[in-house]
């Protein structure tokens, strides 16, 4: 079946994003939001559309924001964050599967209108991110953390599914 756009977004509720934290030598990219809490740093990730694959909606999402190529190479950890939205000032539950990735292109391609700016960081680098308030969530210095642990999981069961209609 054909995925879906997420148009009706529902946030009174828990909902699903897929990301990626993509890997370059000693650097994780990170993405300067242009829309949802703007300004902020986060790892490239989004909504999964109904009916997406997983896997596919989280290497989807990286390579819209980035402009980049990637490769699935893990898989890091479910990751649950609850927190005020800074635009809306309501409680939101995301549910998050964060992938490893490794850019197969060199050139990032920004959408100036939902990405501002891309670069890559340090885990320090990234903890000072979030000492001066601008890193978005705080499950992104978990998932370098984990990456850099070597807690890298085979991404394949998490990617499996099966239509019930």
């Amino acid at each position: 079946m054909e995925q879906v756009p997420v148009e009706n977004r529902v946030v009174t509720q828990p909902f699903i994003a897929g990301g990626c934290l993509i890997k370059k030598d000693d650097r994780f990219l990170l993405v300067q939001e242009n829309v949802a809490e703007k300004g902020s740093w986060n790892h490239p990730a989004g909504w999964i559309d109904l009916y997406e694959n997983i896997i596919d909606g989280a290497k989807r999402e990286a390579e819209e924001e980035t402009g980049l190529k990637i490769k699935i190479v893990g898989f890091l950890g479910v990751y649950s964050l609850i927190k005020k939205s800074a635009r809306t000032g309501r409680t939101v539950h995301a549910v998050k599967f964060i992938f490893a990735a490794e850019p197969v292109t060199e050139n990032i391609q920004l959408d100036p209108e939902e990405i501002m700016d891309a670069r890559w960081f340090t885990l320090e680098e990234i903890k000072k991110l979030k000492a001066d308030g601008v890193l978005r969530d705080h499950d992104i210095i978990d998932a370098v953390s984990h990456y850099l642990d070597g807690k890298i999981f085979d991404p394949t069961p998490i990617g499996y599914y099966r239509e019930q209609l």
